[in-house]
């Protein structure tokens, strides 16, 4: 009887492939979890071997063999494997597609894949003998060398990178060079055991009786699946919470997997888990080269790293020992895969948890509907601090109404003035502005001309520094014109401000005053957010100027006044959430201010002082804020109280994709019809189903696409999955398909 496997086989075909097994392979090498190459048409692609079939639907003639075995051992374990099925089912995306994203790089392309190695330097026979004296001068040598010196068993490097100061990479570049040490690579050995004595580094804060009663609820639970929200304010130690949890974890042998939304966030992390921690704690982003990823997630599935610190594509990485997962700034949009498999890592982590019978914890001081609402309903427990970590008071917030006033490039007298009282008392000073560049809009002063980017709806941003125009959406870029293209006039004004165009100003009103930007701009080397934000800590007097990766998690003892330059562009907009994106990024910048003994002041700069929701969030606090918000959208059936899929399609020409989403559009109707008459009547009368659209895209042209979109919108999870799967299959069959680039996004949070 010839033996059958399914496999996933990275396409965008939505389902399995079964393969036969030659009788020269043993059924019983070939275990779910195990890369085997394969025919596919006329070429070879590495697949993934999902589970051994008992029988298929095709014919047994028309199978092929697969090729070969390419592991010795599964890499992915029976639980991941359960768990990217799950994301294929839910998401409607291709399975082998979704497999192929939860491997690193060097397992979708290699037949055989690296094995974790690590790499040591030693000394050599010449350099023990060399004469070191001529190295008098060259100091980070001869470091190097005494390192090397005092440790014959060979040195990492991290270790290194641990005892080493200023560029000692180039020193040991030279060292190489001349042969006085070498490296050398041995696999890495699954060396995990650890004395539970020796976890803790140190105790840590003495914690208040908030974060304690946090700390018991967490501790009550382990061992078991239990979701709990840490609502705690900014500056309330929800960090601190975390370690007292790790801490119990690790001392059970067990491993904890912590996602944060941004690269940026890690390093700070990874310090403090550090100086708390002696076991072994890693990153895993997308900041790491392919091999470094690799390395990490084989440390990670092998049980060497106890604590993997990573952004969402972490959630997918095997721990053989995972105890608990954690995530922080749940509420952050980062969590959202936004192109390709379009998942939330935060909801995959909750899945992944429950199947594991383990803990998981999100925490943020700005909770996002949909985890409120899973307190309210008894899925989640919430666990709230209020109270500032060391006492420190919660800053002051107020308004500053600009309407009929000057502002000189973003900043009101109001500010200025403001600005300077609090730099005399040598504080630091943050300013924010969610727009990069310099000015937003370039303009003809004679016939009003506007910079328009010809590949997309969206102005020209001026960048002053390279003096250049640039489209912050598709990336294009040019020359600033010498004069304008419609009238030949030479006199061009600058509308706008972005933060260039702020640290500018802050220059010439401060000179004495040292002006830092962090924007995307001026962190695009490697390590230099680190640098600046190291920077910052150090210094005193300081104005910061920056967009919203100053607003996540960033601990500035000596920031006094937070100012957000202009909070209208997100009072309102066609986005249902963004009333909701506005108070979490109001409280976020927020609780940069006064985070120590020094008390904070936050001024939010505004043409729209009267806005009910913007008082709601000043005078009831983000609770009071998030509980009008779920009322509205309980009374207007809106997540989290319905369910939605939106179909995204894009084209060269317009008239594709409004063909194919009216076709989706009759399609669904037609399913809708179909489904119901299959229920009995009283189901009939519980559903709540709606079809909007189809629109264009809020930008209908991007990056030379035309693009446009409908939603299917459900009070009920199944009914919706139904639909979307049954319209999926209607839509691959049908030509319009094939004229645009579709996807389906499950749960979207982002409109655009």
């Amino acid at each position: 009887m010839p033996h059958i496997i399914q496999v996933a086989v990275p396409t965008p075909l939505r389902r399995k492939f079964d393969y036969l097994l030659s009788d020269a392979i043993n059924p019983e090498d070939v275990l779910p979890g195990m890369r085997v190459l394969v025919p596919f048409g006329r070429t070879k692609q590495i697949a993934l071997v999902l589970a051994h079939a008992e029988q298929t639907d095709i014919e047994l003639k028309k199978l092929r063999p697969i090729d070969k075995i390419l592991d010795a051992e599964p890499i992915l374990p029976q639980d991941i494997i359960k768990l990217l099925t799950w994301v294929a089912d839910y998401y409607q995306h291709p399975i082998g597609e979704v497999f192929q994203t939860a491997l690193p790089v060097h397992y979708r392309k290699k037949e055989t894949a690296l094995e974790p190695q690590i790499k040591q330097w030693f000394l050599t026979e010449t350099g023990s003998q060399a004469d070191w004296d001529e190295l008098k001068r060259a100091v980070r040598q001869r470091s190097i060398l005494q390192q090397l010196k005092l440790s014959p068993q060979g040195v990492t490097k991290d270790q290194l990178a641990a005892q080493q100061e200023g560029q000692w990479q180039t020193a040991l570049k030279t060292l190489q060079q001349k042969q006085w040490i070498e490296s050398r690579v041995k696999p890495i050995e699954n060396e995990h055991c650890y004395l539970k004595d020796n976890i803790q580094k140190n105790a840590g804060l003495l914690l208040n009786p908030e974060q304690q009663q946090a700390v018991h609820h967490l501790l009550e639970n382990d061992g078991q699946y239990c979701a709990s929200l840490i609502d705690g304010i900014t500056g309330s130690g929800k960090t601190e919470v975390y370690l007292s949890f790790i801490k119990q974890q690790l001392e059970n042998s067990k491993q904890v997997l912590v996602l944060v939304p941004e690269i940026g966030l890690t390093p700070q992390l990874i310090e403090r888990f550090e100086e708390r921690f002696s076991v072994r704690i890693k990153t895993l982003h997308s900041g790491l080269n392919n091999t470094q990823r690799m390395k990490v997630w084989q440390q990670a599935s092998s049980g060497e790293v106890r604590i993997l610190i990573g952004t969402r594509s972490a959630v997918f990485t095997p721990m053989p020992d995972l105890g608990a997962i954690i995530i922080d700034e749940e509420h952050d949009l980062s969590f959202k895969q936004q192109d390709g498999i379009r998942y939330s890592a935060k909801d995959i982590a909750l899945v992944r948890a429950n199947n594991a019978r383990i803990p998981i914890v999100l925490g943020t001081a700005t909770p996002s509907m949909e985890s409120l609402y899973l307190c309210q309903t008894g899925k989640m427990a919430h666990l709230i601090l209020r109270q500032r970590a060391g006492g420190a008071e919660s800053p002051q917030v107020h308004i500053i109404d600009v309407r009929g006033q000057y502002l000189q490039h973003g900043l009101s007298r109001t500010l200025i003035e403001l600005i300077k009282q609090h730099l005399d008392r040598k504080n630091q000073v943050l300013l924010f502005q969610n727009r990069r560049g310099y000015a937003p809009v370039l303009l003809c002063n004679k016939c009003g001309w506007i910079s328009h980017c010809h590949r997309c709806d969206a102005k020209l941003t001026y960048h002053y520094g390279h003096n250049r125009l640039r489209c912050h959406h598709c990336q294009h870029e040019q020359a600033i014109p010498a004069q304008c293209p419609e009238c030949a006039n030479t006199e061009m004004s600058c509308l706008g401000v972005g933060t260039e165009r702020v640290e500018k100003t802050a220059k010439e009103l401060f000179p004495e005053t040292e002006v830092i930007r962090i924007d995307r701009d001026t962190t695009q080397r490697k390590d230099a957010l680190q640098n600046i934000l190291e920077k910052v800590r150090d210094g005193s007097q300081q104005i910061l100027i920056g967009t919203q990766m100053l607003a996540k998690g960033h601990h500035f003892p000596n920031v006094t006044l937070v100012a957000i330059l202009d909070i209208d562009q997100g009072l309102y907009s066609v986005d249902f959430r963004a009333p909701e994106r506005l108070a979490q990024l109001i409280v976020q910048v927020s609780g940069r201010a006064g985070r120590e003994e020094k008390k904070g002041q936050v001024l939010l700069q505004t043409s729209h002082p009267e806005d009910e929701m913007l008082n709601t969030l000043l005078n009831s606090g983000y609770a009071g804020f998030a509980e009008k918000v779920l009322k509205e959208r309980r009374e207007l059936l809106l997540p989290p109280y319905a369910y939605q899929a939106m179909i995204r399609a894009e084209s060269n020409k317009i008239e594709n994709y409004q063909s194919f989403l009216e076709y989706c559009f009759q399609a669904l109707s037609s399913i809708k019809q179909q489904l119901l008459k299959s229920q009995n009547s009283t189901q009939k009368s519980t559903h709540n189903i709606q079809f909007l659209g189809p629109v264009p895209a809020p930008m209908e042209k991007k990056a030379g696409k035309y693009r446009g979109q409908m939603f299917d919108e459900e009070d009920k999870r199944v009914m919706l999955h139904d639909l979307v799967s049954v319209l999926i299959n209607s839509v691959e069959a049908n030509k319009a398909a094939q004229r645009v680039r579709w996807s389906i996004d499950i749960d979207p949070q982002d409109l655009s």
